[in-house]
């Protein structure tokens, strides 16, 4: 599904990425681990195509397609999702009608019609009550005034209702207490399927007890260093990163 070849990148002239090798195929969940400055959200950036980064070298695809060449508003089209670390606040805009924007420019990049509301609503109630989530929860305005924990959750829901290839969750456990990372585990393991994939950026191990992943990378100094199971992020959780 997504492979990523000896991608470097640099910004603000600054080399960050310094030969990535990645590939996720589709049904796998792969966490990415390392100390801070590693090159972790650089990397996520940079498959989701913000453009304060330059890639000097090296391709990524998704299927057969380059996202290199792609704007970011292209490369959620073609399904890739990011889930932020500090998701930003539009007051006014409400959680619905955000996910309705989103998912007519969706089906207005595929050649369709925006989608019929009652298939909205209907595709609305089936999500939330997947996630767990209060109809009064879609009326509040995007993030604003919500909770960390309730931030990751609308973040969660948006994948849902987006059905993307690709899910990139950025540190999604920052700032979570226990009950709020299981609720935000949960809905993410309801959501995989054989047809897409997860990366999960995470410092911690303890993300990783509820969203198990197939293959750990620690990244270091811009490079992936070692890969294994879940094992490995027990081990880092126990020794550090000096040890590898």
């Amino acid at each position: 599904m997504l492979q990523i070849k000896n991608l470097h990148a640099n910004i603000d002239d600054k080399e960050i990425l310094k030969g990535i090798n990645l590939e996720v195929k589709a049904g796998e969940v792969h966490a990415i681990m390392g100390p801070n400055g590693s090159g972790k959200t650089t990397l996520s950036s940079v498959i989701a195509g913000r453009e304060d980064y330059i890639v000097t070298e090296g391709s990524i695809t998704l299927g057969d397609e380059n996202l290199l060449d792609m704007k970011p508003e292209e490369r959620s089209h073609k399904g890739v999702f990011m889930s932020f670390q500090y998701p930003v606040a539009i007051p006014g805009v409400t959680v619905t009608n955000f996910i309705k924007t989103a998912i007519n420019a969706k089906r207005k990049s595929e050649g369709k019609e925006d989608i019929p509301a009652a298939e909205l609503l209907k595709m609305i109630r089936e999500k939330a009550k997947l996630l767990g989530l209060k109809s009064s929860f879609l009326s509040r305005s995007l993030n604003d005034g919500f909770s960390g924990g309730e931030k990751k959750r609308n973040e969660i829901f948006q994948m849902a209702m987006l059905a993307p290839k690709l899910a990139i969750l950025d540190e999604t456990d920052s700032g979570l207490d226990i009950d709020a990372l299981k609720t935000v585990a949960e809905g993410v393991n309801k959501l995989k399927s054989k047809d897409n994939a997860v990366i999960v950026i995470t410092h911690y191990q303890r993300l990783l007890d509820y969203i198990v992943p197939d293959y750990v990378h620690v990244l270091s100094d811009g490079k992936i260093i070692k890969t294994g199971g879940k094992e490995l992020a027990l081990e880092l959780e126990a020794k550090g990163y000096e040890w590898i």
